[in-house]
């Protein structure tokens, strides 16, 4: 069994077929019949964690396993304790509810590489970090939660899937996981 990491950059999409207009794991990963377990979307950073092995894939993107996956989060303006407190009971975002998850805020992430392209900066409005926490994973979720409580996402990366993490890894590269995690 392998299990590889990949620092996906912003803009890549987490599929191997071609796509018309962006660049895809294909481009980065060339060790074959390996497949993510989950998905990233183009707009998002971080881990996306692959294998060649069918019941670690499921292990990993499976909701009924519960894995905890945690997401760096930088949102527009410093969101409130309420606000908060509304992420981490659940919100219904009209086709779901959410599961309860962790949210709070965090100081930026030390040794965070620049996005290219740049977030937006607005002079008058401050942005803030938060750590997500979530044992579930909806198309959008991070970003339609922030969103919901009226601080929208600027930028989105996954730090860790389970017991692995993007520690030392830089973007577009990969890392074959050791056995111990």
């Amino acid at each position: 069994m392998t299990v590889i990491l990949f620092n996906k950059p912003f803009g890549v999409m987490t599929q191997f077929t071609p796509h018309p207009t962006r660049p895809t794991l294909k481009e980065y990963i060339a060790l074959p019949r390996v497949y993510p377990a989950g998905r990233l979307d183009a707009d998002s950073e971080g881990l996306v964690v692959l294998t060649d092995e069918g019941n670690t894939q499921a292990q990993l993107s499976d909701p009924r396993h519960k894995l905890a996956k945690t997401y760096w989060v930088q949102v527009e303006g410093e969101p409130t304790a309420a606000a908060l407190e509304r992420m981490r009971a659940g919100l219904d975002l009209g086709d779901f509810v959410t599961q309860p998850c962790g949210a709070r805020v965090i100081a930026e992430p030390e040794g965070l590489w620049p996005r290219n392209p740049p977030i937006r900066q607005r002079r008058h409005i401050p942005t803030c970090w938060l750590e997500v926490i979530l044992r579930e994973g909806k198309n959008r979720q991070v970003r339609r939660m922030t969103a919901k409580v009226g601080f929208p996402t600027l930028r989105l990366i996954r730090w860790s899937v389970g017991p692995y993490t993007l520690a030392d890894l830089a973007p577009g590269e990969t890392r074959i996981a050791s056995a111990d995690r």
